[in-house]
């Protein structure tokens, strides 16, 4: 079956821990419920999301991401089909940014808008090689 992969970049409204925990359970829940899986890197200042799936799953799910006003500045990196899931195993994978990631002054000067599909996808191809556990390299 191919699935279809989307990465976005976006800013956080009023970002806070328990915010960011509402958006993981929602973000489980509902991915568990459609067979979406896929990783959230974020920071108080930015969020880096790939999501994978049957196409108007996925499409359905970004749409929800555009309207909920805990995004702004929401911009889509990288939209492809797969034959196999990235983070199979994980209906959202959560992770703070690595060091490879663009720095909070680099984020104000809009390094995530600019950034190329192809560095979008490694990112997130670096990320799943990485055990869970292990946080930085």
């Amino acid at each position: 079956m191919i699935l279809s992969q989307f990465i976005y970049t976006s800013r956080p409204f009023g970002f806070s821990g328990p915010m960011l925990d509402d958006i993981l359970t929602s973000a489980r829940w509902l991915n568990t419920r459609d067979g979406i899986t896929g990783a959230l890197i974020c920071r108080a200042d930015m969020y880096m999301q790939l999501l994978e799936g049957p196409r108007t799953v996925v499409n359905n799910t970004f749409a929800r991401i555009l309207a909920d006003d805990r995004h702004v500045e929401v911009t889509l990196l990288y939209v492809g089909d797969t034959l196999e899931r990235m983070f199979p195993d994980w209906s959202m994978r959560d992770d703070p940014p690595q060091s490879w990631m663009w720095n909070r002054a680099e984020v104000r000067e809009g390094a995530m808008q600019e950034a190329s599909s192809a560095a979008a996808f490694s990112v997130f191809r670096r990320l799943s090689c990485l055990p869970p556990e292990r946080r930085a390299i």
